[in-house]
């Protein structure tokens, strides 16, 4: 009972995230075909269902169908709401004054107040009033909260969901902690580099939010920590295969590294500072710190074939 609660729970998180987002670009955009967006919850739910009567709630052991559901259904309203913001820079440099940043206890505060003053009267006024209150906010300030509540909501539904078949506690606690320091070095990329993003390069911008996308593929996949281990190593053919097959979570932790995080970020950074001529100390540290994880996991992995390899000579070596 309890597994089938926190799987209902946490795909309802889901989707009210989703639908907040959704939300914030119907009225950005003035637009409310835009809610037509709603539409991509339907693979999420239809798997919630599924999932339940097959599984009675627990996720897989090497993928998370409701975390990639999750993704699928959010993403879009963030690509639409940074390209927007985007543009928006572009024909108004100078800012809404009237909407209000989140960058300090006293704006809170107003933003608070202003809820309590607007929020007497009836339901529908409640509600009314509390959209003024919402849509008061400046635009950037909404989409920084979304990537954060986004990240953190893909760590704790990780957390909430049922493990799957095979799946330990030990490698759920890795795997969560693995997910907290990839949010943030994603959030980082997101905030700093799109802050760099001067008015005439647009296409920075596509970039940015395609490799952020790219990157947000690890969080569905488990491979990084959950392992395969042969039942029994008595003979000699399952010995070799556990060779083959003991750095598997380490490879993947490798290629992660290389080719889905650090490896584009490093790019992306690079191509700010040399084809677009962005400088500055932070970008310079985040290039710099790229690189180092770059080159590490490089001779990690030189380190991991040559201690293979001497395994396997040894081995064969002996009668």
């Amino acid at each position: 009972m309890l597994k089938f609660i926190s799987a209902v729970i946490t795909r309802a998180l889901f989707i009210l995230v989703s639908l907040t987002g959704v939300w914030r670009v119907t009225w950005v955009k003035k637009d409310h075909t835009y809610w037509f967006l709603t539409f991509l919850f339907l693979p999420l739910v239809v798997e919630m269902i599924i999932t339940l009567k097959s599984r009675k709630g627990q996720d897989y052991k090497w993928f998370s169908p409701p975390i990639f559901l999750f993704l699928i259904s959010i993403i879009p309203s963030i690509w639409i709401l940074e390209l927007h913001h985007q543009q928006d820079k572009v024909r108004n440099p100078s800012g809404h004054p009237q909407c209000k940043n989140l960058d300090s206890w006293e704006n809170l505060r107003k933003v608070i107040t202003l809820n309590e003053t607007l929020g007497n009267g009836n339901l529908t006024n409640y509600l009314k009033h509390f959209n003024q209150v919402l849509s008061s906010v400046c635009s950037n300030d909404w989409i920084l909260a979304l990537h954060q509540i986004l990240l953190i909501l893909l760590i704790l539904g990780k957390w909430l969901l049922p493990l799957g078949g095979g799946v330990t506690r030990d490698e759920l606690s890795q795997l969560l902690l693995i997910f907290v320091g990839t949010a943030a070095d994603i959030l980082e990329f997101t905030s700093e580099t799109l802050s760099d993003v001067k008015e005439n390069s647009p296409q920075l911008v596509y970039i940015i939010l395609a490799v952020w996308t790219w990157s947000m593929l690890q969080f569905p996949l488990h491979l990084a920590v959950v392992n395969s281990k042969p039942d029994s190593e008595g003979e000699h053919g399952v010995q070799e295969m556990s060779l083959l097959t003991k750095h598997s979570t380490d490879m993947w932790s490798i290629l992660e590294a290389l080719f889905i995080q650090d490896g584009p970020f490093l790019v992306v950074r690079l191509t700010v500072m040399t084809y677009y001529e962005v400088f500055h100390q932070m970008l310079v540290f985040f290039a710099i710190k790229n690189f180092l994880v770059v080159i590490l996991n490089l001779y990690r992995l030189v380190v991991l074939c040559q201690d293979t390899s001497r395994r396997v000579s040894r081995d064969s070596a002996i009668p």
